[in-house]
């Protein structure tokens, strides 16, 4: 796990293990707010003991889940001393199919065999406020990636952790491309001086404008070409022509992982269109 600090007492954890997906850390003098806990027993024990090491034990006051995807989740039942917050309708999604799902992936992946499924036991709907010592974080709900995605806005240093919301690609697989944009638009209205994104590299201030634009650029472009593949009753063969740098973005990060989501969410397009849907 890569460990660094973008602000006073923020600090971000990237997983080696899994698709770079991050954590993030804010110390108060009234505990730490840990957002988001990665996927692997392994690593989230590495973040509870860095906060253990800097507040001591039981130092986390409060443990954010940014959206229900395990990868954001799975270590949340190791703060046994913190409460969870997130959007209503993740505890919703969890509640309802969040321990078969975590059962599934325990007979694949060994690795989860420790992990219990936990529910959030603060929720909100559009957004919340948390002062902790002389934090101000706002909590706010920025759906697209899913219906339940959220950020948070450390106020003070104007830093957005995003979770999935933002990404080095937009992932759109069961998502709303149109939300989405409309919630990077108001990230970028935020005018942070960082962004942590949900999997790969924070982005710096002068990164923050081009990512966000490149982003929901790649969104109308993917969305437009396989409309009109759709429309034009033209092979599905044609999909494969869509390369994700044709729609303006580096197939380098993530280890190569976005070409697969970036095909991914062609296909997804593909069938919404196909069955005359389109997202409200």
């Amino acid at each position: 796990m890569r460990l660094d600090r973008v602000a006073e007492d923020i600090y971000i954890m990237i997983s080696e293990i899994y698709a770079q997906v991050t954590a993030a850390v804010i110390l108060t003098s009234q505990g730490a707010v840990v957002i988001d806990t990665l996927p692997y027993p392994v690593e989230s024990r590495q973040i509870l003991a860095f906060v253990e090491s800097k507040l001591g034990p039981h130092g986390t006051r409060y443990v954010v889940n940014t959206h229900c995807h395990a990868d954001h989740i799975y270590g949340s039942y190791l703060f046994e001393g913190a409460e969870v917050i997130a959007h209503d309708l993740c505890r919703e999604v969890l509640s309802q199919s969040g321990q078969a799902l975590l059962e599934r992936a325990k007979r694949d992946n060994q690795n989860l065999a420790d992990v219990e499924l936990r529910l959030p036991q603060i929720t909100f709907s559009e957004e919340m406020q948390l002062h902790m010592g002389l934090r101000h974080l706002r909590l706010i709900h920025t759906p697209g990636h899913t219906a339940d995605g959220i950020i948070a806005f450390a106020v003070d240093d104007r830093v957005v952790i995003a979770g999935d919301t933002m990404m080095p690609i937009p992932h759109i697989v069961r998502g709303d491309y149109i939300r989405l944009t409309a919630s990077l638009r108001y990230i970028q209205e935020l005018r942070p001086n960082f962004i942590v994104q949900g999997h790969g590299d924070v982005l710096l201030r002068g990164e923050v404008d081009e990512a966000i634009e490149a982003n929901i650029c790649y969104l109308n472009t993917v969305v437009q070409r396989v409309r009109e593949i759709v429309e034009n009753h033209e092979p599905t063969q044609r999909l494969r022509e869509i390369d994700i740098e044709s729609c303006g973005l580096s197939r380098i990060p993530l280890d190569g992982m976005v070409s697969r989501i970036h095909m991914n969410n062609v296909l997804s397009l593909y069938k919404i269109f196909s069955a005359g849907n389109t997202p409200r």
